[in-house]
């Protein structure tokens, strides 16, 4: 969805979509598209607080979040115009970014989102320890078209496994669907990342209660053998109900990107506006406190994937050279 750069005007210039008065000055509301993934997972809870901030604290815009299938719809859809914004995942990022099964991508960064631990959680009293132990078991790998069964794939090819081959894989139609498979014993363990991951939580929260499983330290060493783009991450103790003790495993960052054309002026408006609200969101949803200039900078694969109207607007606060 195309629309215009930014503008403070007087009434007899107004275009866009809408318009807002503030104290006697008219002021365009411009309508952004931001592409999530499918209800009950984690981008559309991230995705309509990101939209609940920024537009809470800049009357300019008015950022739409827009349900998709996820990270693999996401990234076509910007690079035809269709979305203005989208969220998406570290591994499919990574991919498009590198060439890697497709073409390089021309889209740039807005900001990372927050990490992404791939782990497994199976119910309080399941059999299963390890990952080697679901082998040959059903196992929810994330909803169709999201980044999730991406990562969980580098992180058992990292391991000698096969997603499709050692495990009986169950991809969801809805992110949502996958706790109530585990409670009822459909599937043995439902995989997914990242701190106040709803299908985690959920789990966690039930009756049965949960366990998580990630890669053991040796095994984590030997996935980054293999993919070295993954990082070591760490889900902190008390992310999740009754996890008392932190859990070690890898992973990487998602991304807010944009499509190729965004204007400069935009993406600076925006870095700037979020840049702002950084503790407002914090507060908000616990995994936004992971979205800052800072992380932007250090996540980024490279610093020109990020949005030159963002790059500007790093310089200026000194989070960029």
């Amino acid at each position: 969805m195309r629309f215009a750069t930014f503008i403070l005007v007087s009434a007899a210039l107004l275009f866009g979509p809408a318009a807002a008065q503030t104290g006697g000055t008219a002021i365009s509301t411009t309508t952004i598209s931001l592409g999530t993934a499918t209800p009950g997972g984690g981008f559309p809870l991230y995705g309509n607080a990101f939209a609940e901030v920024m537009n809470a604290a800049d009357p300019q815009i008015s950022v739409v979040p827009r349900n998709t299938k996820g990270s693999s719809e996401n990234i076509p859809h910007l690079e035809k115009g269709e979305l203005d914004l989208a969220l998406v995942a570290g591994e499919p990022a990574y991919e498009a970014f590198a060439g890697i099964g497709r073409a390089k991508v021309a889209l740039k960064i807005l900001t990372a989102i927050y990490s992404n631990p791939g782990m497994f959680v199976v119910r309080a009293d399941s059999p299963y320890k390890t990952i080697h132990d679901l082998v040959g078991q059903p196992v929810a790998f994330g909803a169709k078209g999201s980044g999730l069964p991406i990562l969980a794939r580098y992180v058992l090819d990292g391991l000698g496994l096969k997603q499709d081959e050692d495990f009986k894989a169950v991809y969801l139609d809805r992110a949502g669907d996958g706790p109530a498979m585990v409670e009822d014993g459909r599937v043995a363990a439902l995989w997914g990342a990242g701190i106040g991951w709803p299908g985690f939580a959920a789990v966690a929260s039930s009756a049965s209660g949960a366990r998580f499983i990630a890669p053991e330290l040796d095994e984590i060493a030997r996935i980054r053998a293999k993919h070295a783009f993954l990082k070591p991450l760490t889900v902190p103790a008390n992310s999740y109900p009754k996890q008392t003790e932190p859990i070690a495993s890898l992973g990487s960052w998602s991304f807010v990107l944009t499509r190729e054309d965004l204007p400069d002026d935009v993406a600076y408006r925006l870095a700037k506006t979020l840049h702002g609200v950084e503790a407002t969101f914090c507060k908000k949803l616990a995994q936004a406190c992971e979205t800052t200039a800072a992380n932007t900078v250090a996540a980024a694969p490279k610093p020109e994937l990020i949005h030159p109207g963002v790059m500007t607007y790093f310089r200026e606060i000194g989070v960029a050279k």
